[in-house]
């Protein structure tokens, strides 16, 4: 089963993400903060990196950058409303990782994930 790893320091967006994705077959683990997100990670494996990029103690971009150096085939996705930092070479984000803009609908986020899990 793919499991996924999100991160999201706002509660009910979390919920409703961990929702959607649990109804779609997801076994979803959640964290409200990428320090945390990083410590269960370096416990587990994951399939996929699901994370917001401005939280506390640790935003998203750093905690994707840790998550592809424990595990290179790691999928990432960025879920934000600052979609121009992910995306700024700058940013040392990965490479491959997806982002995906608020606001969106939590059907396009289950299709974003399932694209992206069919080409492992």
């Amino acid at each position: 089963m793919n499991r996924i790893l999100l991160a999201e320091d706002d509660n009910d967006m979390r919920r409703f993400l961990a929702r959607a994705l649990q109804n779609a077959g997801y076994d979803v683990v959640s964290f409200d903060n990428g320090r945390s997100a990083y410590d269960r990670l370096r416990e587990e494996p994951f399939t996929l990196l699901l994370t917001d990029i401005v939280m506390p103690e640790m935003d998203g971009i750093e905690l994707a950058r840790r998550a592809s150096e424990l595990d290179p085939d790691l999928k990432i996705m960025f879920i934000t409303g600052f979609a121009a930092v992910a995306l700024n070479p700058d940013s040392q984000a990965p490479k491959d990782a997806k982002v995906l803009s608020k606001p969106f609908h939590l059907k396009d986020l289950v299709r974003e994930v399932e694209r992206m899990l069919a080409a492992a």
